[in-house]
């Protein structure tokens, strides 16, 4: 354990910072006499803590390092760093993301011992405020500790530096407020990195920053922060009237700019309620009350379902591109896997794939780097080549690369043996038959894991993963966009809700009224709605976002399929229940999903 004194290079700026190109934040609605604002924030002492965990749920056995830094006026006071014996083994993957293995921890203290001097470390002053990124998480480990061992944990005032960077920068300065985001945004003089110490300090230098961006807007006492983040001005309360016409039922709904133009597409089940709760506390993203503020009008489209609502909530964010979305846009770009047409294939990226390609090409994939890393996995395992030149039919005397050294591959180049068989193990997964090599993979994962080569271990994660994504993808988009027309449908409040989609595309929605069958209702559907032209490419009609959501909508236990025509692609041979079950492996995060089947 450490404890330090002033560490030099840190300042704290209160000066009035410019205010942000989009506007000045509004004050806050409550506005407090002098002598109740507080402490002046270089007056106020804060504590920052971070702590580093087993990935369990808080109690005596979960936390695995304790760091913090103790600052006021800008300049660091003291800090506090020991790691902690938790008494169970780490998980591989926690020492993995940290570093903390288990032979770090096996001398040291345990928390019984730790705790006691952490909270001398706090020391009893009533005024300091403790602070963490993402508070919630940090002080629930610490006060499970202290009342499992009876100690009496602090009551002093808490603040979320992830919920005061909300306030303090837009997502247009920072993609998201993880820690190492904000720091690096922030310049921070530590970067995080997974070590409780080093996490602190950063947090100390996100909070500086988050403090001098709040001064701009009159944030200069401890009361001013601790309502820093407190929801919702009065001018935005007063827009809940763009809702007053808005329908009750399902639909989408677009919020207007003063010069027309949308900024939001969104959907709901109840778009009226939905828009409402823009309007009041329950809207906690900066963004979204930013976008509110900017708002003149909301329009809204209704329709039959909300799965047809969902469809058309991706459609308008394609076609529309509203700056305020952060769903992926150009999803009928994806790039694919192929090989390549030449004596020696190799695999390439492609962005368009024609349709009856597809049985020989796998994705799509969310990302060019996410297809490449599935691209690494497949060369790896088979030994295909990977070099990008073209190569002649006779060798013509050049010496092989270093992967051929390595025992990677045949090099062709050298003997002009056609790679048959590692061509053919490529060619099976491309027609979504990966399995093979996904428990190849995780065989190596695993015993990378036990043989603590973490940095391996991480790369072949993220290959693995990416390539039961793509199967993932490949499974949904062959199994609709290979059929000419799916009718299916679902039970809603005595109802049915019947959809028609044809090679992917969803073509229309309704709902049976008055007792009428599914199946009556499917059938004037399947006469009325005109069937869609067969694709020339995979992705002409359909976005793979489009795809998803209409693959995860049959696959609801309650769904049944009234009709569907001979596929003109032959289904994937894996089932997506089975995919998911690799996903579950790779993601500790992921939902546990059922195996369904759907019902004619």
């Amino acid at each position: 354990m450490t404890v330090k004194g002033h560490r030099p290079g840190l300042s704290l700026d209160l000066t009035p910072s410019r205010p942000h190109q989009r506007g000045v934040a509004q004050a806050d609605s409550v506005q407090l006499a002098l002598d109740e604002l507080g402490p002046s924030l270089f007056d106020v002492t804060f504590l920052v803590v971070d702590l580093e965990t087993t990935g369990g749920g808080p109690g005596l056995n979960s936390i695995t390092e304790i760091g913090a830094v103790k600052v006021r006026g800008g300049e660091t006071l003291g800090e506090f760093s020991t790691l902690v014996n938790p008494q169970v083994p780490i998980p591989a993957f926690i020492s993995v993301l940290t570093g903390i293995t288990n032979s770090m921890v096996a001398l040291a203290a345990p928390i019984a011992a730790v705790m006691p001097e952490f909270l001398d470390f706090v020391g009893d002053d009533p005024h300091l405020v403790l602070v963490a990124h993402n508070a919630q998480f940090d002080i629930s480990h610490l006060k499970a500790a202290c009342r499992e061992l009876g100690l009496a944990f602090p009551s002093n005032r808490v603040i979320d530096t992830v919920k005061l960077a909300r306030k303090a920068f837009t997502r247009d300065e920072t993609p998201n407020y993880k820690l190492a985001s904000l720091a690096k945004v922030c310049g921070a003089q530590v970067q995080p990195s997974h070590r409780a110490l080093d996490d602190a300090r950063a947090t100390v230098d996100v909070l500086h920053a988050i403090l001098s961006r709040l001064g701009g807007i009159g944030v200069t006492h401890l009361e001013d922060l601790l309502t820093a983040t407190d929801a919702v001005p009065q001018h935005r309360r007063a827009k809940a009237r763009l809702a007053d016409n808005l329908p009750h039922g399902p639909g989408v709904y677009r919020f207007i700019g003063p010069g027309g133009e949308v900024l939001y597409v969104g959907t709901s089940i109840n778009v009226y309620k939905r828009v409402r709760q823009y309007f009041t506390a329950a809207e906690k993203r900066r963004r979204m009350a930013e976008m509110v503020d900017l708002s003149v009008e909301v329009h809204a489209t209704p329709t039959a379902t909300q799965l047809e609502a969902n469809v058309l909530e991706v459609r308008l964010i394609e076609e529309l591109d509203p700056p305020y979305n952060r769903r992926s846009r150009r999803t009928h770009q994806r790039p694919w896997l192929a090989l390549t047409n030449e004596p020696f294939p190799r695999l390439i990226v492609k962005r368009k794939i024609l349709r009856e390609e597809m049985t020989n090409a796998l994705g799509p994939f969310t990302s060019n780097a996410q297809a490449n890393r599935a691209a690494e996995l497949l060369t790896s395992a088979t030994g295909l080549r990977e070099c990008k030149q073209r190569l002649p039919l006779v060798p013509d005397g050049r010496g092989g690369c270093h992967l051929h050294d390595l025992g990677k591959c045949s090099a062709p180049c050298r003997t002009g043996v056609a790679q048959a068989a590692q061509v053919g193990v490529v060619e099976k997964c491309l027609d979504g038959r990966v399995a093979g090599i996904v428990e190849k993979s995780m065989s190596k994962l695993r015993m990378l894991s036990q043989e603590e080569r973490f940095e391996q271990a991480v790369s072949e994660r993220d290959r693995l993963y990416a390539l039961v994504s793509g199967a993932k993808n490949y499974e949904e988009f062959l199994s609709l966009v290979g059929n000419e027309r799916i009718i299916a449908a679902r039970g809603n409040r005595g109802a049915w809700d019947v959809v028609v989609i044809d090679y992917g595309l969803l073509r229309t929605s309704a709902t049976t009224r008055n007792g009428e069958s599914p199946e009556d209702l499917a059938r004037w559907l399947d006469q009325m709605v005109p069937r869609k032209d067969e694709p020339t490419f995979a992705s002409q009609h359909v976005s793979h976002d489009e795809v998803r959501l209409l693959s995860q909508w049959l696959l609801r236990p309650d769904v049944r399929l009234l009709k569907a025509t001979a596929p003109t692609i032959s289904p994937a041979p894996w089932t997506v229940p089975t995919v998911a079950r690799y996903r579950r492996c790779l993601l500790s995060h992921a939902r546990r999903r059922q195996r369904t089947k759907l019902e004619p």
